[in-house]
């Protein structure tokens, strides 16, 4: 198989996976550290380079819904690719897409790491019972909304996003009305948009901030066995 990635973690899953299956990836794509020499780079996930991708001739192409343009997709269906697409809002839905994504690659069986995420999660403890708003972007503000892949991870260690009932899946919302949500804690993950120590925390005075890895909380591949407890490590410690 000669496989096209325009998703970071679909990127990871494949390499640790099926070796050597990968022929080019995005620029965002930055797991595992070293892929296969030859694996060639054709721009954003929102912006592929459609020309060399079709210059490759690859066997197939995986993307996901929200990450990728259909645009784009389209244009490569209708150059003759075979072009996978995932949806992933939950937990469960990304086990069952991850399967799906490594069988199309070539996969005889679901590799180990998989079995591992399974596991971790099945014996994952909830931190408590707890409300959070959980910012992706600012300037302007974007939440979390309804039906997000890491709003459920969330909800799994006993973090109900205060937003998880609005009509949009990332909306905007002004600093004020975030503040004003009464929520217990402020979630600030390093991607799509980089909080860091100085950089979030300070937007809610008073309220405890925990800053996550953004890999461990949006990504669907092998960081998921190691996700409840680095996520969970995060949010015990915004609470002391």
């Amino acid at each position: 198989m000669r496989v096209v990635s325009l998703v970071p973690s679909l990127t990871e899953a494949v390499a640790v996976s099926a070796p050597g299956a990968l022929v080019a990836v995005t620029d965002w794509c930055t797991h595992p550290a070293r892929l296969d020499p030859g694996v060639i780079r054709i721009k954003g996930t929102k912006n592929p380079d459609v020309p060399a991708i079709l210059r490759l001739r690859p066997d197939l192409v995986i993307a996901n819904e929200e990450e990728n343009r259909p645009a784009d997709l389209a244009e490569l269906r209708n150059a003759g690719l075979e072009v996978l697409v995932t949806e992933v809002r939950t937990l469960d839905q990304a086990f069952a897409e991850l399967e799906r994504v490594l069988a199309a690659v070539g996969g005889s069986a679901p590799p180990r790491w998989l079995d591992e995420a399974r596991a971790a999660w099945a014996a994952a403890e909830p931190v408590g019972s707890l409300s959070a708003v959980v910012p992706v972007w600012r300037r302007p503000w974007m939440v979390l909304g309804r039906d997000t892949f890491a709003g459920d991870l969330l909800a799994r260690l006993g973090v109900v996003n205060v937003h998880a009932g609005h009509a949009d899946r990332y909306p905007r919302i002004p600093l004020d009305e975030l503040r004003a949500a009464g929520a217990d804690l402020a979630v600030l993950p390093d991607e799509p948009y980089r909080f860091t120590a100085d950089d979030g925390p300070e937007a809610f005075p008073g309220t405890p901030a925990a800053l996550v890895s953004g890999r461990h909380l949006t990504w669907y591949g092998p960081s998921l066995a190691e996700a409840p407890a680095v996520i969970g490590a995060a949010l015990r410690a915004a609470l002391r």
